[in-house]
């Protein structure tokens, strides 16, 4: 075996792993939202409740079934294929997972805005022990009330108006709404990314050398996108929220390789057109 065949089965066994591991994800994020699902206000608007409840666990498995199809499209199934039922068979997947994306984007703008209003505590805290009440360490950590937690807590403790019976430090109050606001961005950005990458896919590949100041001008956002999303990354992983650090590394990583499929789909386009033209 050559040394290019070994490279690129490697390089090909690491992208699996690497869908396999975002696979596992959906799992983990599914566990960590029921855990918190409890802590939610009943609201009549069940639909809207559950996508804001897991946000997490439906962009997840929307963004992993959205990987494999770009997988598909740009380094599985040929393009002479990539026709008929086939073709339209991915077009309308695609279209669900992205209205799934969106949806979960909007569950994320939600939970942040639920955890926007809030109110003082007034009377004694430790009054309110054994009485259902539990507190919010941040994003989705919560720890029932008890007598030992209830004294660290101090006389501006906060009151969560949108979630049932959680009360909250300040400190730990903005911990969440930070941690809110930055799933926000990350979703927004990875939304931006993928509407650049359709671009190049659909539009600039077949443009040729017209599209190549368009293409820098992609290209230079997408510097922007990523940039951002390694900083909510990092901000992640000082906060100690390991899930989301570690889920936003594989996606970084995962996109590696997407990025490098589109290159040398493009490529490959490139070359098939040069063939044309010098047939013609």
């Amino acid at each position: 075996m050559s040394s290019a065949t070994s490279r690129f089965q490697f390089f090909r066994w690491v992208k699996y792993i690497t869908y396999a591991l975002l696979s596992l994800n959906i799992w983990f994020f599914l566990v960590e939202e029921l855990n918190s699902a409890r802590f939610a206000i009943e609201s009549g608007e069940e639909v809207a409740m559950g996508i804001q409840l897991f946000s997490a666990t439906l962009d997840t498995l929307a963004w992993v079934i959205l990987l494999l199809l770009f997988e598909l499209e740009t380094a599985v199934i040929p393009d002479d294929r990539l026709k008929g039922v086939l073709r339209f068979s991915i077009h309308g997947v695609r279209m669900m997972c992205t209205l799934a994306i969106v949806m979960a984007f909007l569950g994320y703008f939600g939970e942040w805005r639920t955890l926007i209003p809030s109110e003082l505590l007034t009377g004694q805290t430790c009054e309110r022990v054994g009485q259902g009440w539990s507190v919010m360490i941040k994003l989705d950590d919560f720890v029932p009330l008890t007598a030992d937690n209830c004294a660290q807590l101090g006389a501006d403790t906060r009151l969560v108006s949108g979630l049932d019976q959680v009360m909250a430090s300040p400190a730990g109050l903005l911990e969440g709404q930070r941690l809110a606001l930055v799933d926000v961005v990350n979703s927004a950005t990875w939304i931006l990314i993928v509407i650049l990458l359709e671009i190049e896919v659909r539009v600039l590949t077949r443009w040729g050398g017209a599209s190549r100041p368009v293409a820098r001008i992609a290209n230079g956002l997408k510097a922007v996108f990523y940039t951002t999303l390694v900083v909510a990354a990092v901000y992640w992983g000082f906060k100690g929220d390991f899930l989301d650090f570690w889920d936003a590394a594989l996606w970084l990583f995962a996109f590696v390789f997407i990025e490098l499929n589109v290159f040398e789909w493009q490529q490959e386009i490139r070359d098939q057109s040069a063939q044309t033209r010098g047939v013609s």
